[in-house]
């Protein structure tokens, strides 16, 4: 590699959500930056064929993944990946938090306790016991890069996605805290706020004609978003080039926040 900028050797990297979607292309173009890579998500079968796909071809030398599925809504079982990611790589330099659940749209006037707790248990406690379980040892290294995957329906009111929007305005307000926290000891916490992609979560809009036009005509790119859109992000983010970015959201919407009309 022609630069040191973006390079990942020997950063072991845990992202969740990662056997599809923004995870998966993360995951592969940090791999090919050469981090060793975590792919966690819900179903063992997926997350094994992700690690396969990047292993047959990592792009690098150091780079390389192993699979650790899990339920980011239960505590013992995200635990169980950073267990794992410590006892193959001894670290944990970089945590990706993308999964996140949307189970329910709806007035906020039938949320019911149950949906909301769930909510904001997988979207957001998640993300405090990721931190709790990585920080401490990112502070002794003096390096580390907690990112946080949000929704630009954290920045804007809806009343129908409203409940989901309200997690990634928390996850904006957590980086927040632990770049206050933590900047002077190494560690970087930012969001990335996504508009629409063409993942399999978004597939309802990209797939539905009158959800396109729409969209075309609101978002001044006329397009909606490419997951290798983000990856670049999170590279930069992860690596020595994104070290002075911290307590950050940034939109990658192809300036749909930005557009009055």
């Amino acid at each position: 590699m022609s630069s040191t900028l973006f390079d990942l050797s020997g950063k072991v990297a845990v992202i969740t959500g990662s056997s599809r979607g923004i995870g998966l292309a993360s995951a592969r173009r940090m791999a090919e930056y050469g981090a060793k890579v975590a792919i966690c998500g819900r179903k063992a079968d997926a997350c094994e064929a992700a690690a396969a796909d990047i292993n047959a071809n990592p792009g690098s030398e150091t780079g390389e993944a192993i699979a650790a599925p899990c339920n980011i809504g239960r505590r013992d079982e995200l635990q169980r990946v950073i267990d794992t990611a410590n006892e193959r790589w001894g670290r944990v330099d970089i945590v990706m938090a993308n999964a996140a659940i949307h189970p329910w749209v709806g007035s906020v006037l039938d949320l019911s306790d149950e949906t909301f707790n769930k909510f904001m248990q997988v979207n957001v406690q998640s993300n405090v016991w990721l931190a709790q379980m990585t920080v401490p040892g990112m502070i002794e290294r003096n390096y580390g890069r907690f990112i946080l995957v949000a929704s630009i329906v954290g920045l804007l009111g809806d009343p129908l996605t409203g409940t989901y929007g309200l997690t990634k305005a928390a996850d904006m307000q957590f980086v927040r805290n632990m770049a206050m926290e933590f900047a002077s000891k190494g560690v970087c916490a930012n969001c990335i706020a996504p508009g629409t992609f063409k993942t399999e979560m978004a597939r309802s809009q990209w797939e539905d004609p009158a959800m396109v036009a729409w969209y075309e005509q609101r978002n001044p790119s006329r397009r909606f978003g490419e997951v290798d859109e983000i990856a670049g992000l999170a590279v930069m983010l992860a690596s020595s080039a994104g070290g002075y970015i911290n307590g950050q959201t940034i939109a990658v919407d192809g300036g749909h926040t930005i557009s009055f009309r």
